[in-house]
């Protein structure tokens, strides 16, 4: 039987224990780069495809959450702008709580899958798994749930080289390919930070932590610190085990 079995003093991406520490630190530093860019006009546009697959991460962390829960994803729009919205519908579970979760879904939920993307990196196999999985959740989703033009197109693409990655790339690029994929996913929260602290935008509509505040009682500005909280302690705590030897 074929297969790879790892040495026990082997580290993610076989790097050396002196380059370890290292890496980690330039995946952290590139999420911090990217955050700050983010918040600038110029920055959207030189982080233009990290944008829009942002926008795909927080959209369907909405639309999962609210499958888990019972109800069911009508539809994700994704704009060239890089803004989109996700529509959901049918009863949730829990009542308000349900509501709640499925408006944390969005900001939070993309940063657990991305802390398991990277800590899926110390083993071949499970970056084997994530990669194909994460590629065909992209296709799935355009065949689902997308509907708008750009949206189908641009993420078509981005699934089928996902896909490419997965089957034709060497470890180390499957390796460094869905860190970096997590990286993004962890840090979509902060695409446009100021929203995390807005209890409403133009037009009337409620972000994500005013509908927080109406489900859930606390204030929208104490749910945006604690998501913020909690997204960057999910990073660097994934960075941090992906990137310890194993004992």
């Amino acid at each position: 039987m074929f297969g790879y079995r790892p040495d026990p003093k082997s580290t993610p991406l076989d790097v050396s224990t002196h380059e370890k520490p290292r890496s980690a630190l330039l995946l952290a530093i590139a999420a911090l780069v990217t955050i700050i860019l983010w918040q600038i006009p110029l920055g959207n546009y030189l982080l233009y495809p990290f944008t829009i697959l942002a926008t795909w991460f927080h959209e369907m962390g909405h639309g999962l959450t609210a499958i888990l829960l019972g109800g069911y994803f009508r539809e994700l729009v994704i704009y060239p702008s890089g803004s989109g919205f996700a529509r959901y519908g049918g009863e949730v579970l829990l009542g308000n709580l349900g509501h709640g979760l499925v408006a944390i879904g969005g900001p939070l939920g993309p940063a657990i899958a991305g802390s398991l993307f990277i800590l899926s990196s110390r083993s071949h196999r499970a970056t084997d798994i994530c990669l194909k999985a994460l590629g065909m959740i992209i296709l799935a989703s355009v065949l689902l749930w997308v509907r708008s033009l750009f949206g189908i197109v641009f993420m078509t693409l981005v699934g089928i080289a996902i896909l490419l990655v997965a089957y034709r790339g060497n470890r180390w690029l499957k390796g460094i390919s869905i860190q970096f994929l997590g990286v993004q996913a962890c840090i979509s929260t902060f695409q446009q930070v100021d929203y995390l602290f807005t209890y409403a935008i133009p037009g009337g509509q409620l972000s994500d932590t005013g509908l927080l505040q109406q489900y859930l009682w606390l204030p929208y500005w104490l749910w945006g610190a604690l998501i913020s909280a909690m997204t960057l302690g999910l990073l660097l705590w994934s960075l941090k085990v992906a990137y310890t030897r194993s004992k």
